[in-house]
């Protein structure tokens, strides 16, 4: 017999090595995709702690992610089935739930100069993941007065404010210590918290669905006692004989910084603008919620169709994201201003389109075109503030740029509050109730028409170059003197960052 070496000619042996080679490729890929990811946590791990990528995990990613997405769906559901409360009335209580985020800079302020036990971040992580363990249980095993369980829902609110501040300083620390590495931090925090609230998302319904919502506030113990293990884990320096004399003096210097950066007609203007621009776009999320349940006047969706709804939302967020950081980024912020918030306006319309039941009309079922409205809505949302978040960076003074990132930042969230509770007033002058939603429509109506009201209000925003200086030279002057040998009130410069990068 003759070999089959004999038959080859020339150049086929080596065309036939290297198709037995070929079916390794995908499989080489196929590690190089799962594999890359474990490297770059590894690589994380090594240069800045376990412990620190641990941390950045549970918070962002299970924390403020997961946790955030089913305490959001088992508190609509909470309040509207157990509670038993008006649409109107539920918007006045989520816009309380949020104060602790309008007190971010007291929980930066806390963390920066006031350590505990020798230690800056670690007690803090250990207060937070009591304070949402405690509430979380109390809600779950106990059917409370309305007052309480909104006293427990501000509480576990707080938990994951203040664990969100002191991994923020984290964040901001090791940016200081690995310059190189702040992209990389960044990512991971962004894509810890979109994974986690997608998936969080995802299960919500089906575990409102199974257990009710209250069954879901048992499971949101497992985030807050995981908070409360970083808080034991985290490998910190510890710090004695701190000279707590000291801390009532940062705070007034603080205090004097902030007030005269804000006396500048280059930040006041800005301010007011984003203020006006947020609060003047009314939330009447409350009551499209229980419009998207109602069995007579609306589509009737069950838990698992809500959740997933609100997963499509964060899809629309993640495009938003990077839609702006690869097109629109370099745009002058007034006219990415301007065509932002006229698209929000335009953008809900489809709400209208959607409770007129004109997509019925259209034959477009309930169903698909909620999920059009849901995703194209958060994109444009998302798109809305990403320069108002750059335009609040922009403000920031050298030295105090954390903390007074936190004062702006507490600024727009005054006026989510003003959005929610105008929209709670909207829907209780207009009588759309639990079963009532006949002026559903006109609500949407006036929100959409409010939404292009701040049109009027952008000659407040500067013009120009977006990547110039946006502070005049006696701001930055101002600033001379009042450093620290320490370094302080950083809690928010990784948002800074963050929404430069996306």
């Amino acid at each position: 017999m003759v070999e089959r070496d004999d038959v080859l000619a020339p150049g086929e042996e080596e065309e036939v090595e290297a198709m037995e080679e070929e079916p390794e490729v995908p499989e080489q890929r196929a590690r190089g995709c799962f594999g890359a990811p474990i490297q770059w946590l590894r690589m994380l791990a090594a240069e800045m702690h376990w412990s620190f990528v641990l941390g950045v995990v549970f918070v962002y990613g299970i924390s403020q992610g997961l946790g955030g997405a089913l305490s959001r769906v088992a508190t609509e559901y909470y309040m509207k089935d157990v509670q038993k409360v008006q649409p109107s009335e539920a918007q006045i209580y989520s816009g309380i739930m949020k104060i602790p985020w309008i007190i971010k800079p007291l929980w930066g302020l806390l963390t920066d100069v006031v350590p505990v036990g020798g230690y800056r971040r670690r007690p803090y992580f250990v207060c937070a993941g009591f304070l949402g363990v405690f509430s979380m249980l109390v809600l779950s095993f106990c059917k409370v007065h309305l007052v309480l369980a909104l006293v427990l829902l501000t509480a576990g609110t707080a938990s994951v404010v203040i664990a969100d501040v002191v991994i923020d300083a984290c964040v901001a620390q090791n940016s200081i210590s690995h310059p190189s590495l702040a992209a990389d931090m960044q990512s991971l925090c962004a894509l810890s918290e979109s994974t986690g609230g997608l998936m969080g998302f995802v299960v919500s319904g089906i575990f409102v669905h199974r257990i009710g919502p209250m069954g879901v506030f048992a499971l949101l113990t497992i985030p807050a006692g995981l908070v409360l293990l970083v808080g034991n884990i985290l490998d910190e320096p510890h710090t004695p004989n701190f000279a707590y004399r000291q801390v009532s003096q940062k705070f007034i210097d603080a205090g004097k910084a902030m007030r005269t950066t804000l006396k500048s007609p280059a930040v006041w203007r800005p301010c007011l603008y984003v203020y006006s621009s947020i609060a003047l776009s009314l939330n009447i999320r409350d009551g499209m919620f229980y419009w998207y349940t109602d069995a007579d006047g609306g589509p009737s969706f069950s838990e698992e169709t809500v959740g997933y709804l609100f997963s499509v939302g964060s899809v629309g967020y993640f495009l938003g994201a990077i839609l702006f950081q690869h097109g629109l980024k370099d745009r002058p912020f007034r006219d990415m201003l301007l065509w932002t918030q006229l698209f929000f306006g335009l953008s809900g319309m489809l709400d209208l389109v959607l409770v007129l039941r004109l997509n019925l009309k259209l034959g477009v079922p309930d169903y698909f075109f909620a999920v059009i409205d849901e995703g194209v809505s958060r994109m444009i949302g998302t798109l809305k503030l990403m320069p108002l978040y750059v335009l609040s960076s922009k403000l920031c003074p050298s030295g105090i740029e954390g903390t007074f990132f936190a004062l702006l930042m507490s600024i727009e969230n005054i006026g989510f509050l003003s959005a929610s509770w105008g929209g709670g007033l909207v829907l209780h002058i207009l009588r759309v109730t639990r079963t009532q939603f006949g002026n559903l429509w006109l609500a949407i109506l006036i929100r959409n028409i409010l939404r292009i009201s701040p049109l009027c209000l952008l000659f407040l925003v500067p013009g120009g170059d977006p990547n110039a200086s946006l502070l005049p030279d006696e701001v930055l002057a101002s600033r001379e003197g009042t450093q620290t040998a320490e370094p302080q009130h950083i809690e928010l410069v990784s948002l800074v960052d963050s929404a430069e990068a996306r």
